[in-house]
């Protein structure tokens, strides 16, 4: 039982880096964006999808840290 505990917890770090990792370049991408004067329609567009994005990257990243949080306390 410990060891899939030890294993389920491992997966959930990697995935946890994996969304980090994603949610870090769509920062970078809206702060390219951010920097023009003027954005098209399709970089305004763009612009909001990578913010809508970025919001479910969190909120799943938060998830995961809860996760792996109660994990250690029951552990």
């Amino acid at each position: 039982m410990e060891s899939s505990q030890q294993d389920q917890t491992l997966a959930s770090h990697e995935n946890l880096r994996k969304l980090a990792l994603e949610h870090s370049q769509y920062a970078q991408r809206l702060e390219l964006l951010a920097q023009k004067r003027f954005l098209s329609e399709d970089e305004k567009l763009e612009e909001v999808r990578l913010k809508k994005l970025k919001l479910r990257l969190k909120d799943e990243m938060t998830q995961l840290e809860l996760q792996v949080r109660q994990r250690h306390q029951v552990a």
